[in-house]
């Protein structure tokens, strides 16, 4: 199959959908991969290693999107990339549809096949191309957090680690999924008073099992959140239904109630996010604002900060993932291949994800009935 690697337009988004060394993998497989102009020099990955490895290099998006068959990204196509999908193409990427409506209905006008990173799940309940990218958001948000605090940022001006006579720094983490997880690796690293909740008390037994009295665990609940919430000087969004959009689970009130100076680094803002007063998606370039004296950070696109690391451990999951769609073909693979089934978000002009359709009201076609198995 013809494989296409546009460039990302998402602002500072750096990260790229393939390594030079994914493309040796899919040229040993026969397959043809065009690479856009510079696409990956923000992970670090030059135009010449991408020839190296076997890719061809074409100027513009519009000619990668012509040329290929699937075209393979990061993030969701950003609107100057609609018109430039083609009917029966494969969009392989992270796409987050539930809070997309207008990028919903091209791909189903288009009639793409678009295949979400976020919802392929194994029989398990796993989300293997998530995982990475929880990972890192994960462990960043503890870090963007630590940063927003200081006093140059509007920060409250506490040290997460506090030192010797002086108290450290609450950080509340909501969810305790991978990114949860992560994060309180780096808050409780830092030194921080860490606290999670989560309404599965399985994944709260995980959490002791794991940090021990380091972290303290709660079932999640309004009465519980509105405690915990004003003494918490980080709270960390890391709330995850796969495919759904998030449940607003931090009200208007709590946010009034927490300290001035606080932050909350919202990780679930790419599903719509957690937190009421939250109103807008927020950039890498212009991360924060300040609402009830609270900062608010919601960047949907965390891992791009990081981009050599992040491209690098997307690659590694995606890949064969990828070749088992280029080898075989979208039916052929999913049937082989049951994990791919739940990925599939549209096709042939139909919606075919449970959660998208709830969220953004439109009908729902189970898949299996259009592609007969």
């Amino acid at each position: 199959m013809k494989i296409g690697v546009p460039k990302e337009q998402k602002v500072r988004e750096d990260r790229v959908a393939i390594t030079p060394e994914g493309v040796t993998l899919l040229k040993k497989h026969s397959h043809d991969i065009f690479i856009e102009k510079n696409a990956g020099l923000g992970s670090g990955f030059t135009d010449e290693e991408y020839k190296n490895a076997g890719a061809e290099i074409l100027n513009s998006p519009q000619e990668i999107y012509d040329e290929a068959e699937i075209i393979v990204k990061v993030k969701e196509p950003q609107p100057s990339e609609y018109n430039l999908l083609k009917k029966n193409q494969i969009l392989f990427t992270y796409l987050h549809l539930a809070v997309e409506k207008a990028l919903t209905q091209e791909l189903l006008n288009r009639k793409v096949t678009a295949i979400a990173y976020e919802t392929i799940e194994t029989k398990d309940g796993k989300l293997p191309l998530l995982i990475p990218m929880s990972e890192v958001a994960g462990k960043m948000s503890v870090q963007i957090a630590a940063n927003l605090l200081e006093n140059r940022n509007g920060g409250s001006g506490i040290l997460l680690g506090g030192i010797a006579g002086v108290s450290r720094g609450k950080v509340l983490i909501l969810g305790a999924g991978n990114v949860g997880i992560n994060a309180a690796k780096i808050a409780v690293g830092m030194g921080a008073d860490v606290s999670i909740a989560d309404i599965d008390t399985n994944k709260l037994r995980n959490i002791d099992n794991m940090f021990g009295s380091k972290v303290k665990t709660f079932v999640s609940t309004e009465p519980v959140l509105k405690e915990l919430t004003k003494e918490t000087d980080v709270l960390i969004g890391a709330v995850l239904i796969p495919g759904y959009k998030a449940p607003v689970i931090i009200t208007e009130e709590m946010v009034k109630n927490m300290k001035k100076g606080s932050v909350i680094v919202d990780v679930s803002i790419d599903q719509g996010g957690i937190v009421e007063t939250i109103d807008r998606i927020t950039t890498i370039d212009n991360p924060a604002y300040e609402k009830y004296g609270v900062i608010h950070y919601s960047v949907t696109n965390i891992p791009g900060s990081v981009a050599r690391t992040s491209t690098i451990a997307l690659t590694n999951e995606t890949i064969k993932y990828l070749l088992n769609i280029a080898d075989l073909g979208v039916i052929e693979a999913v049937k082989r291949n049951p994990s791919l089934e739940k990925g599939i978000n549209t096709y042939n002009g139909k919606l075919t994800n449970q959660g998208v359709a709830l969220a953004l009201d439109i009908e729902y076609t189970e898949l299996p009935s259009l592609i007969g198995f």
